[in-house]
């Protein structure tokens, strides 16, 4: 139980006093005119609180990522809530923080523009293709998630809502709405109350947990994955296939430690809020309650089955992670709470699923400055709507890997990125530099090892992994040492 509390403490006190120092180094400027004051449109530059841009970030970002990453990160134990954190203060905030200060210094632009003004059009031409593939994906699987959970509930059951099809047409429905219309309309009013909801809920399943599940984990349990002598059968201990920690349980939790997902998007609230110092408790705000999300679901999958390991292996295998939050939910807040718990992760990766496709607009129409006219939003959101509907039918799994992979790629894009906009500042620029080196390690020894990748063993991309994150932080230690000379001279 130690554990748990000791990462909740470390994400809040990282916001205490590791994010002001990351603030400083960003040059916030509490009296510059925002995007949201210069381009006032009505549909996408509106006046949000930032209270309420808050809750819509948290709410944007988090959807079911936090949830079901962690739960199949649970198979590797207790070191996954070791990564989660580290993640999270090294990496995850770090990037959500500097995706809003990049968008709000940059009229509210999407990433690719950014890329294009720091480095150059071949760059922001590799950004446009991997966030839009991102977002696509994120839309897709945060369609096929939230309408498998729903249609599989046994109080539907002989019903038209026990029909996947009915879901996924309905789901789709709200999307179109909500790509379409002016922010005001729908996010900024029903958001902050699905963020409190999550909120809630998050701490009603951590409560609930810590007083009843049947094998809370140690600090001593951490090192299961490289021992698990002290266990009495071993295929309860977590990890018995030897699943590599590098790279596979970095890209399968990123939701709560880092992901590139919540780059995409940063512009929508940075289109919205009133001043820039509100960029720290809105970005790293909402990166640091999700990963005391992504903390408690890492911890439902490590201690809330008897069977430990083994039981959680065989309920994912049935049922996938929403069989296991359905299973946690009934069984440790009873009949009433397991229903609400149910609904408000299905409603999670809704509130995602719908500003990806917001996004998606977002970043063609600035990558292609299409005029923002009612004809133009229809134009993009019916073709990309129809697109995601077919892509349904493909196999769930399939789509989470390509997602996977793309959000740490990206991820690690924004982290150079920020690099070079620390470095043309001439502020510390290892905050950012140093945890794109590991991505970028992770990021290849995946792509080698990977059955979508390279299918290369693990005894040849590990070994290539780190090599490349040597090599950068070789070039980074030469870029500021001659950047330093220069400052002398």
């Amino acid at each position: 139980m130690l554990i748990f509390f000791i990462c909740i403490a470390l994400l809040v006190l990282a916001y205490k006093f590791y994010s002001p120092f990351v603030e400083r180094q960003a040059g916030i400027d509490p009296k510059a005119q925002t995007p949201q004051a210069r381009f006032d449109d009505g549909v996408d530059y509106v006046k949000v609180h930032p209270v309420k841009a808050y809750l819509i970030q948290f709410l944007n970002v988090a959807g079911v990522g936090p949830i079901f990453g962690p739960i199949l990160g649970a198979l590797y134990g207790p070191i996954a809530l070791v990564w989660i954190v580290l993640g999270n203060i090294i990496g995850g905030a770090v990037h959500d923080y500097f995706s809003g200060v990049l968008s709000i210094k940059e009229d509210g632009k999407s990433l690719p523009e950014i890329a294009g003004h720091y480095f150059n059009i071949y760059f922001k031409g590799v950004m446009l293709v991997f966030t839009a593939m991102l977002l696509f994906f994120v839309g897709v699987v945060f369609i096929m998630s939230p309408a498998g959970l729903l249609s599989s509930l046994d109080y539907f059951e002989g019903t038209i809502l026990a029909n996947n099809t009915f879901w996924v047409l309905a789901i789709l429905g709200y999307y179109f709405l909500a790509t379409m219309l002016p922010i005001d309309k729908i996010i900024t009013k029903l958001y902050p109350f699905f963020g409190l909801l999550m909120i809630v809920m998050t701490l009603s399943i951590a409560v609930a947990l810590l007083m009843s599940a049947p094998q809370l984990p140690e600090i001593g349990d951490i090192f299961a994955y490289f021992d698990h002598s002290h266990y009495n059968n071993d295929l309860l201990a977590p990890n018995p296939d030897g699943l590599p920690v590098w790279p596979l349980l970095f890209v399968t939790i990123t939701c709560g430690a880092i992901s590139g997902f919540h780059s995409t998007q940063a512009p929508i609230m940075a289109r919205c809020l009133t001043n820039e110092k509100y960029v720290r408790p809105v970005y790293y705000g909402a990166m640091m309650s999700e990963g005391i999300v992504a903390c408690v679901w890492a911890l439902a999958g490590i201690a809330a089955f008897p069977g430990g390991y083994v039981e959680l292996k065989s309920i994912l295998d049935a049922g996938g992670p929403g069989l296991v939050v359905n299973q946690v939910a009934t069984t440790y807040l009873g009949a009433a709470g397991g229903i609400m718990a149910i609904i408000a992760v299905a409603i999670f990766p809704i509130t995602s699923g719908d500003t990806a496709f917001r996004s998606l607009r977002l970043t063609i129409t600035d990558a292609f400055k299409i005029p923002q006219s009612m004809r133009n939003r229809l134009l993009l959101a019916i073709p990309i709507l129809i697109i995601a509907y077919f892509m349904t039918k493909i196999d769930f799994s399939l789509i989470w890997r390509y997602f996977a992979f793309s959000n740490m790629l990206l991820s690690t894009s924004v982290l150079w990125l920020a690099t070079k906009y620390l470095f043309d500042r001439g502020t510390f620029h290892w905050i950012v530099s140093l945890p794109a080196t590991v991505g970028t390690s992770i990021t290849v020894s995946y792509i080698m090892t990977a059955g979508i990748g390279l299918g290369l063993p693990q005894s040849m991309s590990q070994p290539a992994g780190i090599a490349v994150g040597v090599i950068c932080l070789i070039g980074l230690f030469l870029a500021h040492q001659k950047r330093k000379v220069a400052a002398e001279s």
